[in-house]
């Protein structure tokens, strides 16, 4: 089974895209900060993290480069999942190492060809990676 990491602060938020996630067959795991998604990237191992960049303690733009630069985390596949919308706001994404670009609120189609996408991607490369982005962002 697959397992998604979803870093989220907004309880609400987490409960739509577990809810969605699991209805799709995949397992979960939430992470409530950019700290504990970090820890949790490495002790967890999962196939995707789905990442909020406005998180407590640590952004989620600081997260995801963390988790690019530890050897242990750096091949998982991140999307972020935002309500950042702006074109800078994708660009710094990307930058900061994401792999996909999902705006809030979701559209639910492209949330599910992302996710599977990114799934694809995380089971046939696993040490990484091309760099090919895929995201649901429309510049």
């Amino acid at each position: 089974m697959t397992r998604i990491l979803i870093v989220e602060d907004n309880a609400d938020n987490y409960e739509l895209v577990r809810f969605l996630l699991e209805q799709a067959g995949h397992d979960t795991c939430w992470a409530r900060n950019g700290r504990d998604g970090i820890e949790m990237a490495k002790e967890e191992k999962p196939d995707l993290i789905l990442m909020d960049l406005s998180l407590p303690e640590i952004d989620g733009w600081t997260a995801t480069e963390r988790i690019r630069s530890d050897p242990q985390t750096k091949h998982i596949p991140i999307a972020a999942l935002t309500a950042h919308s702006m074109p800078e706001d994708y660009k710094r994404a990307l930058d900061a190492g994401c792999d996909g670009y999902l705006s809030k609120p979701m559209d639910m189609a492209v949330f599910k060809e992302t996710v599977a996408s990114l799934i694809a991607k995380s089971n046939t490369e696993p040490k990484r990676r091309s760099r090919k982005k895929t995201d649901g962002h429309k510049e």
